[in-house]
């Protein structure tokens, strides 16, 4: 393997597209979208992939990796074109979660088009037929997440023997969402003489057995590794006394005028913070796991466009969300691990911008978050804050005018109780089964795969069926961050129902306190099937729904 590295200021990169050997239709559209100049990443692997070249980029999240595959990919199929198939694609783009496929869409199909080619997108949450009428029509790159691709391929919707080029965009968070597995299947249904582009931030957790495996004589082009500090980025540690000195200082750090993302450990969490900051005039939407398809999708659409300015969330936007212009984001729960906190910072100072990071710790969690930011290599003076404070007043700058919410709730996927018909496939659980990401496969299975709960906004759902299991990794991450705030909000007297909670997986001391968030009742993990905590269905559904 030949390896390369480079420390190259995007602020000084100042290599033009076309200098690069990029086709002349493809820079026209990246000059129309304001790219003339390519990133380090673009500049230094596009001479080797454009020459058809194995590649494997290292980069952190908003470097640039998105484009520097797609060129060389579009630039591929089209210098020898061929009459479209139905069911056999000539690219394939693997990505761990829909909104990622989504995003990666948004910015190859112009350049594909550019160049005469379409692509389609292929992911769970939503159902399959058009995904099927699309590539029985023929289509040249698919954008797909690994469940529901491995599903159609089952069904003999889709075959990858024509496949000339493929790509894993973000293979260490397939590999920590358990993905594994099912991509080396894929590439093994892969032509191995096809040319393959691997982008990682690591190679760990399997990640380095599949560039062994796949990748023919690799070139790797390592322009920043996710521990690599952004000159651009700004880390503040906000640490506050209590509860209701918290909840008043995330209220006054979303109230800004530019887009901010604020970190909850929890779905429930997430939700809930949305709805308050929304009722007190402060525009917010919530992406979280038991969002429908067609919310997240609304959800985005809301925030990308400035209808709302805050877009609260659990680890689910961390994993490929990309919205221009992020100038603030809030861990109003703190990561446990230092990764999930780089992935989370990421969506600020993103190709070259600047942004700030805010990190709130409660007493309590102190200790863990010093140990997390060691991890993490941010160094960074711990603040004494209230939401007056000039340190915040100023990072906050001018504050929006208030606006009233006039935004309907958005749909929630909602959790189902597993009945005995569900594991022995027959009568009211088979038709059930057939609401499940996979078709009818989850209900044949006795899985409990609903597209609404599936990964983080991964569409495993499917496979994750045919083990007869839940897929739901955006629940698993919920779990593994219980907080030990948790078990101090029981030292001091919190209520017995919020401790167990957090032994389920929330971060309940913390907003369950007197005055904070979940006042009144500490949240659950909103991961778990009603049968499983012994409630009923009627407690899992959304506020607002009829009774």
């Amino acid at each position: 393997m030949t390896t390369q590295n480079t420390t190259q200021d995007p602020h000084t990169a100042d290599v033009r597209f076309a200098d690069l050997g990029v086709p002349a239709p493809m820079v026209d559209v990246l000059v129309g979208q304001g790219k003339e100049n390519a990133f380090p990443i673009q500049v230094d692997t596009l001479p080797d992939s454009l020459k058809g070249k194995d590649v494997l980029g290292r980069g952190r999240t908003g470097s640039g990796k998105t484009i520097a595959f797609a060129i060389p990919l579009a630039a591929r199929l089209a210098a020898a074109p061929r009459q479209r198939r139905a069911g056999r694609p000539r690219a394939l783009v693997l990505a761990p979660t829909r909104e990622l496929a989504t995003q990666i869409d948004a910015t190859l199909a112009p350049l594909a088009k550019a160049m005469g080619l379409n692509t389609t997108t292929i992911f769970g949450g939503v159902g399959q037929g058009r995904q099927v009428e699309a590539l029985n029509r023929g289509v040249d790159i698919v954008v797909a997440c690994p469940g529901r691709l491995a599903d159609l391929m089952q069904q003999g919707h889709v075959h990858l023997d024509a496949i000339e080029v493929t790509v894993l965009d973000e293979a260490d968070h397939m590999a920590d969402m358990g993905f594994l597995p099912g991509v080396t299947k894929i590439m093994q249904a892969t032509p191995v003489k096809g040319q393959r582009l691997l982008f990682s931030a690591t190679l760990d957790n399997g990640v380095d057995k599949l560039v062994k495996k796949f990748l023919h004589d690799p070139v790797m082009h390592s322009v920043d590794d996710e521990t690599s500090p952004v000159e651009a980025m700004t880390h503040h540690l906000f640490e506050v006394a209590d509860a209701d000195a918290k909840k008043d200082l995330v209220k006054a750090l979303a109230s800004g005028t530019g887009r901010r993302i604020l970190f909850m450990r929890t779905k429930h969490h997430a939700k809930r913070l949305a709805k308050q900051l929304s009722s007190q005039g402060i525009p917010a939407v919530d992406l979280q796991g038991n969002l429908s398809q067609g919310a997240r999708e609304r959800n985005l659409a809301r925030f990308s466009s400035g209808d709302a300015l805050v877009l609260v969330a659990t680890d689910v936007a961390a994993r490929g969300v990309h919205v221009d212009a992020v100038e603030l984001v809030v861990h109003v729960d703190p990561p446990t691990e230092h990764k999930a906190y780089l992935h989370r910072s990421g969506r600020t100072a993103r190709a070259g911008s600047s942004g700030d990071v805010v990190t709130v710790a409660m007493p309590a969690e102190r200790r863990d978050v010093a140990q997390m930011m060691r991890a993490a290599a941010i160094k960074v003076t711990p603040q004494q804050v209230t939401a007056t404070s000039p340190a915040v007043t100023e990072l906050v700058g001018e504050v929006a005018p208030y606006r009233e919410d006039t935004t309907p709730a958005v749909q929630q996927q909602q959790p189902r109780r597993q009945s005995s018909g569900d594991a022995a496939g027959q009568g009211r659980g088979r038709s059930r089964g057939r609401g499940t990401a996979g078709g009818s496969t989850g209900g044949r299975s006795g899985g409990t795969a609903s597209a609404g709960r599936s990964a983080a906004g991964t569409e495993s759902a499917g496979s994750g069926a045919r083990r007869g299991g839940r897929s739901d990794a955006a629940g698993r991450d919920d779990r593994r961050g219980a907080s030990t705030g948790g078990a101090a909000g029981q030292r001091r007297g919190a209520p017995r129902r919020a401790a167990s909670d957090t032994t389920r997986g929330g971060s309940a001391s913390v907003w369950s306190s007197d005055g904070g968030y979940a006042a009144g009742r500490a949240p659950r993990d909103d991961a778990a099937p009603a049968a499983r905590r012994g409630g009923s269905r009627r407690a899992s559904r959304p506020a607002g729904s009829g009774r």
